[in-house]
């Protein structure tokens, strides 16, 4: 480490290769998770590389590598554990047929009926904006154009008939 600390990179070269099977023998003894080993070995020479500068000479490397070592797995294991606190397990739901669930043309064309005749309950300025936003689907802003009416004043047209539309269709 001498050698490569003061700029010669042969010996360097040499270090990395000496070291790198001690690294994933360190890493492997400690990761379960065979998929990961390189990446964190990977980590850990990066962080050699990193902080090369910070050895003493005058210490043994070994105990320096190995907290470097110790260090990049315990990172790994912050990872994988913020990950996996974001995420869930989802079992795999049987398939259902809906077929039983889904309705007849004949209550299509009943629920239809039953929407004509809540909307024939609204006034002409109501019937206009629920037409527009919720069976037309436009937005605020675009239905306002067409009325003229502000965005607020349609907000509250279209509160005030979804409340008669359901009171007509209760």
């Amino acid at each position: 480490m001498r050698a490569a600390q003061d700029g010669d990179n042969s010996a360097y070269t040499r270090l990395l290769a000496d070291i790198l099977p001690v690294v994933r023998a360190m890493v492997r003894r400690k990761w379960r998770n065979a998929n990961d080993v390189e990446d964190i070995v990977q980590d850990v020479l990066l962080s050699i590389h990193v902080v090369r500068h910070t050895y003493d000479p005058g210490r043994p490397f070994g105990p320096w590598l190995s907290t470097i070592t110790a260090r990049r797995i315990a990172d790994a294991a912050r990872r994988t554990s913020a990950r996996s606190a974001n995420e869930t397990t989802v079992e795999i739901m049987p398939e259902t047929s809906l077929q039983d669930e889904t309705k007849s043309d004949q209550d299509v064309l009943d629920d239809h009926g039953e929407i004509q005749r809540a909307l024939a309950g609204l006034s002409a300025t109501q019937r206009q904006a629920i037409k527009l936003m919720k069976i037309q689907g436009l937005s605020l802003e675009e239905a306002s154009a067409v009325t003229g009416k502000s965005v607020s004043a349609l907000k509250v047209t279209v509160h005030r008939a979804m409340k008669v539309m359901r009171r007509i269709l209760e």
